[in-house]
């Protein structure tokens, strides 16, 4: 016997969030292009590194808002039977990658500046940070509201609270040249926001591929899964156990529970799927429950 508890939908709260990051995804997008260019034309490597920063903001944002559509689209279409929850992932691990480029790029270029400092357009520079700020202090008040109830807001809220501080940073360093000519101002907080951003973007590299890879997510102890599920009322043995995330918060589980024959199958099953939920956070089981007597199962390998 399987039963399938479904992932719960959210799809009222979900089509709230939609607008918000919509407005807060086309604000910081718009808003890069003028701050790549800007730091091109003004020499300021600060500026730079705050875009690089800025595009991590835009592919979190933009990931947030593809996890609210995708939440709206689970059903099953043709092949995909998981939905487009997925891309996600992936969209992470782009955005990891194109970040810690960005940002080992960054501070190699500043320490070379250091040694060389570049002359840097200072009123412009300074211009450009300030309009970075008010388009992060926007986007973080648009966020702000809907982040009290959703984690996927809170997330896209805190990616712009910290793009904030980066824009806080380079109109410091702009005043800093303006006032005192001091212009490795620039690349000590170029090399700030790139050494920030390092282990930022290592550390979501590592999380997107330990979800690619089907990793078991981190902080369970699938012993303890096991272990439990065992010690349910009529279950005799666990095997073929797989946890899994399938995208951001979402953990799922597949697994074999053999039961005496005088078992209740029913009772196992929402027992099983009570614990699993309440206990462990996965709220989505696939459980095949079979009898002792039932030979076959127990010598799968993977």
């Amino acid at each position: 016997m399987t039963h399938a508890h479904g992932i719960s939908g959210g799809e009222a709260d979900a089509s709230r969030d939609r607008r918000p990051l919509k407005i807060a995804f086309g604000l910081v997008l718009s808003f890069l292009i003028v701050q790549v260019a800007a730091g091109f034309w003004t020499g300021s490597l600060a500026l730079l590194s705050d875009a690089g920063h800025m595009a991590s903001d835009a592919l979190g944002i933009g990931m947030a808002l593809g996890a609210v559509v995708a939440a709206n689209q689970a059903s099953v279409k043709g092949s995909r039977t998981y939905g487009l929850y997925r891309l996600e992932i992936l969209a992470a691990l782009a955005n990891a990658g194109l970040v810690f480029g960005v940002g080992a790029y960054v501070v190699l270029e500043a320490f070379k500046r250091w040694g060389d400092p570049s002359d840097v357009d200072v009123v412009p520079m300074l211009v450009v940070a300030i309009l970075g700020l008010v388009v992060n202090v926007v986007v973080w008040r648009i966020l702000r509201s809907g982040a009290e109830a959703s984690l996927n807001m809170e997330g896209a809220m805190l990616e712009a609270v910290a793009d904030l501080a980066g824009s806080v940073a380079v109109i410091i360093a702009a005043i800093v040249i303006a006032t005192t000519g001091w212009v490795q101002a620039d690349a000590v907080v170029a090399a700030a926001i790139g050494l920030f951003v390092l282990p930022r973007a290592w550390r979501l590299g590592r999380r997107a591929l330990r979800v690619i890879l089907q990793f078991t997510p981190e902080g369970l102890d699938i012993d303890a899964v096991r272990r439990d599920l065992m010690g349910l009322e009529g279950v005799v043995d666990v095997h073929d156990l797989h946890v899994w995330t399938l995208t951001s918060a979402m953990d799922v589980a597949s697994v074999h529970l053999m039961t005496t024959t005088a078992a209740d199958p029913h009772r196992v099953l929402d027992q099983a799927r009570s614990m699993l939920a309440s206990d462990f956070g996965i709220e989505h089981a696939t459980l095949q429950v079979e009898p002792h007597t039932h030979e076959g199962c127990t010598e799968l390998a993977y």
